[in-house]
C-alpha cells in the first residue's frame, strides 16, 4: 500500500468516526446487529464448515497423488470424464459457497485444469445433498430436480468457457506438471484407504447442524 493510500485510509476512518451519528437509535442498533451476525458466523459457520473444509483441502494435498488429479481433472484428461466428475463431485460434500473455496484451491494446486476446477467450484454448493433435499421438500421435487440438473449444466458451460479463455496458461501449467510427475513418490495408501478418509471427513459438517432441527425440517435428520 502506497503512502497516499495509507493517508486516505486514516482520513476516511477519522471522518467516519467524526460524522457517523452513533447516538441515532437506528445507527446504534444496526452496528450492534452487524456484530451479532459476525459472532453468529464465527460460532456456527467457521467452526462447523470452514475448518472441516480446510482439513479436507489438506487431505486432498496429502492423500491424493498429483498423477490421479491429472488423470481425472488435468488439462490432458478427456473432457467428458473431467467435467462429468467435477460437476457432480459436490453432491457428496455438504459445502457452501465459502467452504468450497479451500477444496477448489486444493485440487487446482494439485494440477487440475482451470475448467474442471471451476466446474467443481460452481456446482459444489448448488448440488450438495442438503441443498437438493431441502429445495425439493420446500419448493417441490420439480424445482429440486431443476436445481440439480441446471447446476451441473451451468457448471460444465462455465468450466468450458474458463478453459477456453485461459487455454494458453493451462497448456503451460499442464506441461510443467507432467514434467514433475515423474519425481513424485509412489502412492503409499490404497484407494480404499483414501476413500475411507474422505468418507470420515464428510459427515461432520452435516451432523453438527442437525442436532436441533426444528419442526418441518426434522425430515433432514434421517437423511444422514
Amino acid at each position: 500500500m502506497k503512502e497516499w493510500q495509507k493517508l486516505m485510509l486514516i482520513v476516511g476512518v477519522f471522518l467516519a468516526a467524526y460524522f457517523v451519528p452513533f447516538g441515532n437509535p437506528v445507527v446504534a442498533v444496526s452496528i450492534l446487529e452487524a456484530f451479532h451476525m459476525l459472532q453468529e458466523y464465527a460460532r456456527e459457520h467457521v467452526l462447523y464448515c470452514l475448518i472441516p473444509a480446510f482439513f479436507i483441502a489438506g487431505a486432498i494435498a496429502n492423500f491424493i497423488s498429483q498423477g490421479a488429479v491429472l488423470r481425472y481433472f488435468g488439462g490432458e484428461a478427456p473432457k467428458w470424464l473431467a467435467y462429468s466428475v467435477a460437476s457432480v463431485s459436490g453432491s457428496v460434500l455438504a459445502v457452501c459457497s465459502c467452504t468450497v473455496l479451500p477444496l477448489f484451491s486444493g485440487i487446482w494446486k494439485k494440477g487440475a485444469g482451470i475448467g474442471p476446477a471451476v466446474a467443481f467450484l460452481y456446482s459444489g454448493p448448488a448440488i450438495n445433498i442438503l441443498a437438493i433435499i431441502l429445495t425439493a421438500r420446500v419448493l417441490g421435487w420439480q424445482l429440486g430436480l431443476a436445481r440439480a440438473i441446471g447446476a451441473v449444466l451451468f457448471a460444465v458451460v462455465i468450466g468450458l468457457l474458463m478453459a477456453f479463455f485461459y487455454r494458453q496458461e493451462e497448456a503451460e501449467k499442464t506441461k510443467a506438471a507432467m514434467n514433475r510427475i515423474g519425481a513424485e513418490q509412489e502412492e503409499r495408501r490404497s484407494p480404499g484407504q483414501n476413500l475411507f478418509f474422505f468418507w470420515r471427513t464428510r459427515p461432520h459438517p452435516c451432523f453438527c447442524r442437525l442436532g436441533e432441527t426444528p419442526g418441518r425440517y426434522r425430515f433432514l435428520g434421517p437423511c444422514f
